[in-house]
C-alpha cells in the first residue's frame, strides 16, 4: 500500500514537472510517457487542480494577447502560446470538421495560411502592419481533428520591413511554410528598433 501511495506521489511529481517543461502536453502523450492509463493521468491532474489541456492552451494565450502590438488577440487565428515581439511566437491550431473540403476531408488552405500569417502580424514590433509579400508552400495534406503547430522567427529587419519565417507542423512533420514581407506603416513605428539593422 505505502509503494503506490509513494510511486504515485512520484509519478505526480514528475508529471508537474512534464506539463511545466511543456504545457501542451496531452493526456494521451503523458500517459504513454509514465505508462499509465489515460484515466490515471486525469485522476492525477485532478487532484494536483491542474486543468485539462485546452484550458491550459486557453490560460497562455491570454497572458500573450496582451503583449500584442500590430493585431488584436481576437484576430489571431488558433491560440498564441508563446511570443516575444521582435523575435518570434508560437500558435496552435485544432482543425474541425468545418474547416475541410467535403469531398476530400482534407483542411481548406485560407485556415493554414490564416493561421501563418496573424502569426507573422503578432510578432513584429509595429503598431499597424500590412502583408507586403507571402511566399508558401503546402507540403503535406491536413485532415480535420490535426493539431497544427505554427512557429513564427523575425529573421530581420530592414526600415519599416519584416521578413518572417513561419513553419507549421503536423504530427511533428512539416505541413506549410511561409516567408512574408510585413511591411509596418504609420508614425509610431518605433518598435524599439528604429535604424538598428541597415
Amino acid at each position: 500500500m505505502t509503494k503506490n501511495i509513494l510511486h504515485k506521489k512520484e509519478r505526480q511529481l514528475k508529471l508537474i514537472e512534464c506539463l511545466n517543461e511543456d504545457p501542451f502536453m496531452t493526456d494521451e502523450e503523458l500517459s504513454e510517457l509514465f505508462n499509465v492509463s489515460i484515466q490515471t493521468i486525469r485522476l492525477d491532474r485532478l487532484e494536483l487542480g491542474i486543468p485539462e489541456l485546452r484550458e491550459r492552451i486557453k490560460k497562455v494565450a491570454e497572458r500573450n494577447y496582451s503583449k500584442l502590438r500590430s493585431i488584436e488577440g481576437k484576430e489571431i487565428v488558433g491560440e498564441l502560446v508563446d511570443i516575444e515581439l521582435g523575435k518570434g511566437g508560437i500558435s496552435i491550431l485544432n482543425t474541425t470538421d468545418d474547416m475541410v473540403f467535403q469531398r476530400s476531408r482534407v483542411v481548406r488552405g485560407h485556415y493554414i495560411f490564416a493561421q501563418a500569417e496573424s502569426l507573422a502580424l503578432a510578432v513584429i514590433d509595429a503598431r499597424v502592419a500590412l502583408t507586403g509579400v507571402a511566399n508558401i508552400k503546402y507540403k503535406v495534406p491536413i485532415y480535420a481533428g490535426d493539431k497544427l503547430v505554427a512557429r513564427a522567427e523575425v529573421i530581420r529587419r530592414r526600415g519599416n520591413k519584416y521578413f518572417v519565417w513561419v513553419k507549421t507542423k503536423v504530427r511533428q512533420e512539416e505541413a506549410f511554410r511561409g516567408k512574408f514581407i510585413l511591411v509596418s506603416i504609420g508614425s509610431e513605428d518605433t518598435g524599439g528598433q528604429e535604424g538598428n539593422e541597415k
